[in-house]
Formats: C-alpha cells, sequence, structure tokens
C-alpha cells in the first residue's frame, strides 16, 4: 500500500517510515520543511513531500493515491495546542475524504472515566480522534498509555526524576494506575492496523503486559539502571502545576511540555478493553522491566534512532540565515574567531560534529550551564536536551539550546539558538582544508536583534564573548590534535586564534 506519514520528523514517525518500508509498503513523508529529512537514514528510500497541516491545500497533493494516511502529529508545547490541533485534524480528515483515502490511523491518548475533568492534553487528543473518526474515512484510532522508549519524553521524565532523585517528595499522581507500552508495540500496532477490515471505524485501547503505579514504574526503572531502591513520600498538597515546574527543574522536558504531560498523570491510564486482540495478536507484548532494559540497552550503545526534542520547536530553515552581502534587515551582530589547527581537517571536523550534550562547548562550562539555568527560568529549554547520537548529527535534530539548521560534512555546522533571547541568533562553525594537509576552523556567531532589548542584550553579554567564544575556538583546535588518526605525525600546537571579534551593522 502507499502510506502518507504526518509528523515524519518526530518521535513516532520518524521510527515508523522505516519499519513500513520495510513491511513492504510505499512510504510518502510529510514535513513542512524537506530540509528536517535531508539526512534521515532513509531518506533516500521514501518520498518527501512539504506540506502544512495548518494550510488545506498543501494536503490535496500529499494525500493523492493515497491508501492509509497515519496522523502522527500535535502541537503539544505551543501556548494554544488544542486549537492547533483541532484545525490541523479538521484540514486532514477533509483532504482525506475529498481524496478517497481508504483508512485514517491515528495514535492518541487514553480516555478518563466520563465522570472526570480530563486534562486539556486527553481533551485535545479525544478531541482530534472524534474529528477523524467522523471524517467519513475509515479510521482506527489507537489509544496509548505512558509510552517507553529511548528518546520519548515520557522515558526521559521517568529516567531523570528517578536518577537524580534517590529520595523524593511526589504529588499523589504517582499512585495512580498505568499501563506503560513499549515503544516497539505501539510501531507494531500501527503497522499492522492499516491492513484492518476496511470498514472498521473506531478506536482501540492498547497497553503493555503490566499495570502499576508511577512510583512502581520508578523503582522498575531504578532496577533496570542498577539503582538503589528509591524512597518515594506523596505529598497531597503538590498540584498538578507545581508537579509540572518540579518535573521541568529535574529532567530536560520543558516546563511547556511537562505541564500538559504531568496534568494527564493525574487521571488513570489502563485499558479498559482489549478488542485490538481480535485483529493483531499479543505475541510479543513487552513488561515494564524489559522495555527499560531495552530502553536503556539503546541509550547506552547510541542507538536512539528518535527524541522527544527533535519534534518539538520550528522547522529547520524557517528563519533566513542573514547572508552578509544580501541581508536588508538591519542590525547584525557578529563575533568572528580563526584559528589554525595542525591537524587534518577530518580530525577538525570530529570535533565540530561532536559539540554539545555529553561532550560539552569546549569553554568555560559553568557560563554555559548558568546560560541553560537561565533559560529554564524564563521557560526555554535550557541546556539538557543533549544530543541523540554522540558523534553525529543531521538537520533538524536539537542539540542543546540549539537546532542544527545546516550541516555540510566535512566543512560546515549551523546552529540556530532555540533559547529565549531578544532577537534571533545562529553559530557557525567551518573546517577548512590547507595545502600543506593541516586545516584551519573558523567560528561565526550572528545575532539580530528585536527592538531595544535586543541590543541591550547583545551589550550585557559582548563581555562574556571574548572569554567563552576565544576560548571555544582555541579548545577546539586542540581538540582536533587529539583526534588524528594513528601515524599522522602526533599533536602538533595550534596558533593562537586571530578574533575579529565585535559588532558590525
Amino acid at each position: 500500500m502507499r502510506c502518507l506519514v504526518t509528523g515524519a520528523t518526530g518521535y513516532i514517525g520518524g521510527r515508523l517510515v522505516p519499519r513500513l518500508m520495510a513491511a513492504g509498503h510505499e512510504v510518502r513523508a510529510l514535513s513542512r520543511s524537506a530540509a528536517r529529512l535531508r539526512d534521515v537514514p532513509w531518506a533516500a528510500d521514501a518520498e518527501i513531500v512539504e506540506g502544512d497541516l495548518s494550510d488545506p491545500a498543501t494536503l490535496l497533493p500529499a494525500l493523492e493515491g493515497v491508501d492509509v494516511a497515519y496522523f502522527l502529529v500535535h502541537s503539544l508545547g505551543q501556548p494554544d495546542f488544542e486549537r492547533l490541533d483541532r484545525e490541523a485534524a479538521t484540514n486532514f480528515a477533509r483532504a482525506a475524504y475529498e481524496k478517497k483515502v481508504k483508512r485514517i490511523v491515528y495514535l492518541g491518548g487514553p480516555e478518563p472515566p466520563a465522570d472526570e475533568h480530563p486534562s486539556a492534553h486527553l481533551r485535545s487528543r479525544a478531541e482530534v480522534a472524534k474529528i477523524l473518526l467522523e471524517s467519513g474515512v475509515p479510521t482506527v484510532v489507537l489509544r496509548a498509555p505512558v509510552i517507553i522508549g529511548s528518546g520519548s519524553a515520557s522515558f526521559e521524565m521517568l529516567r531523570y526524576l528517578t536518577e537524580r532523585l534517590p529520595v523524593m517528595v511526589t504529588p499523589r499522581w504517582v499512585r495512580n494506575r498505568i499501563q506503560p507500552i513499549a515503544v516497539r508495540d505501539v510501531l507494531r500496532y500501527l503497522i499492522a492496523v492499516a491492513e484492518l477490515p476496511e470498514d472498521l471505524n473506531r478506536g482501540f485501547d492498547i497497553g503493555g503486559r503490566d499495570v502499576l503505579t508511577y512510583g512502581e514504574m520508578m523503582q522498575s526503572y531504578a532496577r533496570g539502571a542498577g539503582l538503589r531502591r528509591r524512597i518515594i513520600v506523596p505529598l497531597r498538597p503538590l498540584s498538578p502545576w507545581l508537579s509540572a515546574h518540579w518535573v521541568g527543574a529535574i529532567t530536560p522536558v520543558p516546563n511547556s511540555i511537562a505541564r500538559p504531560l504531568v496534568a494527564s498523570l493525574i487521571h488513570e491510564a489502563i485499558t479498559h478493553e482489549h478488542d485490538i486482540a481480535e485483529y493483531v495478536p499479543d505475541e510479543g507484548l513487552l513488561g515494564i522491566d524489559e522495555s527499560i532494559r531495552v530502553a536503556l540497552g539503546k541509550i547506552r550503545d547510541d542507538e536512539v534512532e528518535t527524541r522527544w526534542s527533535n519534534a518539538s520547536g520550528r522547522d529547520a530553515a524557517a528563519e533566513p540565515l542573514p547572508s552578509d552581502p544580501a541581508w536588508t534587515g538591519g542590525t547584525i551582530y557578529k563575533d568572528e574567531r580563526c584559528t589554525e589547527v595542525n591537524a587534518p581537517v577530518e580530525a577538525l571536523w570530529r570535533v565540530i560534529e561532536g559539540v554539545g550534550g555529553e561532550n560539552g562547548w569546549y569553554s568555560f562550562p559553568l557560563a554555559w550551564a548558568v546560560r541553560g539555568w537561565l533559560d529554564r527560568l524564563v521557560g526555554g529549554v535550557g541546556l539538557r536536551r543533549g544530543r541523540r547520537d554522540r558523534d553525529h548529527l543531521y538537520v533538524g535534530e536539537a542539540l542543546d539550546f540549539w537546532r542544527v539548521e545546516e550541516i555540510n560534512p566535512g566543512r560546515l555546522l549551523r546552529l540556530r539558538a532555540e533559547m529565549k533571547v531578544p532577537g534571533k541568533a545562529w553559530l557557525e562553525m567551518y573546517a577548512e582544508p590547507r595545502p600543506d594537509g593541516t586545516s584551519l576552523y573558523r567560528q561565526r556567531a550572528l545575532f539580530v536583534p528585536r527592538g531595544l532589548a535586543g541590543h541591550a542584550y547583545w551589550a550585557s553579554v559582548l563581555p562574556f564573548h571574548g572569554i567563552i567564544f576565544s576560548g571555544m575556538a582555541r579548545n577546539i583546535a586542540r581538540g582536533a590534535l587529539m583526534k588524528q588518526p594513528p601515524g599522522s605525525g602526533g599533536p602538533g600546537r595550534p596558533s593562537s586564534p586571530r578574533s575579529p571579534a565585535g559588532s558590525s551593522r
């Protein structure tokens, strides 16, 4: 069959596409920016098209000739995510009906009991499901609770809370029952339901083998990670709002995403029926201990396919880079550094592509950490998102509080800032070969201020740039010396960086 996958840059969609192709289907991946999918491993085997769920005109050509359309998008983290998801589902449903799509598949969340007031997150998921089920196109809705898998937002919350807090005072919801499901089982269901009877139009609850409390799940994680048993003290007065800020302070998940996720945990998330077993066998369904073991193994072996952070934020290349000759939008502040490196360009590139995350930023770690803390305080993403892979990057990935906007392997890495600043900021790192076998490292930071606050911001950070950016250039050059392959002549000494730093207009 020909399948359209929306949300192909997201956590589930990015994993579903290659598995659908492995099952023999043709896949068309939809993204607002095709550049976001340029470097993913499966890009050459899928048809990548651009489209925007908020623009119905772009959906009609994307759905042309499609048999099964997967709706895997959500606007979680946006202030008005309920409205955005409602409009996206409505546009998608109408376009799918017009193009005579045979089936829609939607991955939603559990439905709370009718006598409870659902959280905004679950309310929105239920509303989207209703819109799609009433579209006139046969629709299968899979209602999944907490998804356990390397890189998922739910798993990152579980992981960091358990690892960082051996003793924790927790909200009451840690006693609520949940039925977590492994991401591999979610993907298996998503693939299998594409071939259900054509007239089937309904939702199914899906969950893993085990029903337990969130507190018990944290203890399960502690066992899997080789940690001591955690001491958990539920505290009644902790509201969902306070809980979200608590989660945001401890984990990489920012408050804008933590709030709706935590609010949904006040409801029990278990299956109320298991009719899916009539169509898809339960063979191999994982329990919580095995799900955690598999997820930790993927993290340990650097085999995390997708991460929650890559699905958030704006599409890569959404903002134009202010090029020197063509930019006419006003003031551009710059900080430029250039350093000769007594190492081949390949060694220099390995250092450049490896920046951030556990590898750090090669200068004044405390200053970078403080900047990340300050960003979290004002509602930003901070430095905790890290990176998906320790050594390799692709366009569209989140990298601490940056996003990879462009990567030219062996030559250029361009990052766009996603921290909260009064303006737009980029950081570029270049590796240039020299005739004698050594290389040149060039580094350029650009900032386009927004209003008076933007100019004041640049003035306030300028004194620190001389320390941070010059140290970064110097230490990246030194790091390249250590990355030289054996027999290359050994480390040399980089020259002092030439630093035409400051501002320009």
